[in-house]
C-alpha cells in the first residue's frame, strides 16, 4: 500500500475546536504535529499549541507559506477580513485547500473571500470533537476535488465521523459523524448536530434533576443519566434499528417506561425538539445574510 502523501497544516484561530482538531488528527497519525502550524491573537491559545508541538505564526501570510491545507477556525464575523488578508497578499495559491469550520458562512462567500480559483471545502463539526465522537458535515466548492474531499474525511474520522451533504443542509446537521452534503443542506447541520449537544447536555441535567427529586444522590444521578445517553445513543448507531423500534423494546404494557413517555408526550417533549432544530436552522440562515 502506497505511503500517504505528507500534509501540513495551518490553523487560523487557535480555539478549543482547532486544538481538539490538532491533537485528533495527530494521535490519529493523519498529520503529524510537526507539520501544523497555528496563529491567534490570544497568546494563551498559541502557548497551548505550542505544548503539543504545533508551531506557531504571527502573520497569515506566514502561515499559508508553511501549509497546503489552512483551516478558518475563527469566529464567523472575522472570516472576511482573514481570507481577504490571504487573498491581498497572494499567500492563498491555487494548489492551497481552504477548510472553513464557522457557522453560517457560505461556501459562495468562501470563495468570494478567497479568490475564484481557491479550493474551498466547508465544514460544521460540533463540540463532542473535543472527545473524539464530532458529528460533522461537509460541502465541497467548485474547485475542491474528490482526493480534497477524501482528505478532509480523513481528517475529521480522527475526531468522529463526517457525512457529505448539500450546503443548504449543513445549518440543520453539525455533530457524531462526518457527512458530506450539499452546502444547502449546511444550516440544518447546525441547527441539529451543531446545536445538537447543548440540547443534549439539557436533557442529561433535566434527567439527573429527576433523579435527584426521585432520591438519588446528584452524582449518582448525573453519571447515570450521562451513561444512559451514551449507551442509548451508542445502540441506535451499532444497531441500525430505528430509535422507534429501540424505545418500543423498553416500553412493556402498563410498565414504568411507557408512564414516563405518556408524560414526555404531555408535555410536547418530541415537538420541543423539533422546534428547537428548526430555530437554530432559521437562525443559521440569518446569519449568513
Amino acid at each position: 500500500m502506497a505511503e500517504a502523501k505528507r500534509v501540513r497544516l495551518g490553523f487560523v484561530g487557535a480555539g478549543q475546536m482547532a486544538e481538539a482538531l490538532a491533537r485528533g488528527m495527530s494521535a490519529a497519525g493523519v498529520v503529524a504535529a510537526s507539520d501544523m502550524s497555528a496563529m491567534d491573537l490570544s497568546q494563551e491559545r498559541l502557548a497551548v499549541f505550542s505544548g503539543i508541538g504545533v508551531a506557531t505564526k504571527s502573520t497569515c501570510k506566514e502561515l499559508a507559506a508553511a501549509s497546503d491545507v489552512i483551516f478558518i477556525a475563527v469566529k464567523p464575523h472575522t472570516v472576511k477580513t482573514v481570507l481577504s488578508e490571504l487573498r491581498d497578499g497572494a499567500a492563498i495559491t491555487a494548489s492551497h485547500l481552504v477548510v472553513s469550520i464557522a457557522a453560517g458562512v457560505t461556501i459562495a462567500n468562501l470563495q468570494q473571500w478567497a479568490g475564484e480559483e481557491a479550493k474551498i471545502i466547508r465544514v460544521m463539526p460540533n463540540t463532542p470533537c473535543l472527545v473524539g465522537a464530532t458529528a460533522a458535515a461537509m460541502s465541497l466548492g467548485g474547485k475542491a476535488t474528490a482526493e480534497d474531499a477524501a482528505l478532509v474525511r480523513r481528517m475529521f474520522e480522527a475526531v468522529g465521523r463526517i457525512q457529505q451533504v448539500e450546503e443548504k443542509l449543513l445549518d440543520a446537521v453539525t455533530g457524531l459523524r462526518i457527512q458530506q452534503v450539499e452546502e444547502k443542506l449546511l444550516d440544518a447541520v447546525t441547527g441539529l448536530s451543531g446545536s445538537g449537544p447543548a440540547y443534549v447536555f439539557m436533557a442529561i441535567e433535566a434527567l439527573a434533576d429527576g433523579g435527584v427529586a426521585a432520591g438519588l444522590p446528584r452524582d449518582v444521578a448525573l453519571s447515570l443519566a450521562a451513561q444512559t445517553v451514551y449507551g442509548s445513543a451508542k445502540m441506535v448507531l451499532e444497531t441500525g434499528k430505528h430509535p422507534g423500534q429501540l424505545k418500543d423494546s423498553v416500553a412493556s404494557p402498563g410498565g414504568t417506561t411507557i408512564a414516563g413517555i405518556h408524560a414526555l408526550e404531555k408535555a410536547g417533549f418530541r415537538a420541543s425538539l423539533m422546534n428547537a432544530v428548526v430555530a437554530a436552522t432559521e437562525r443559521s440562515k440569518e446569519l449568513s445574510k
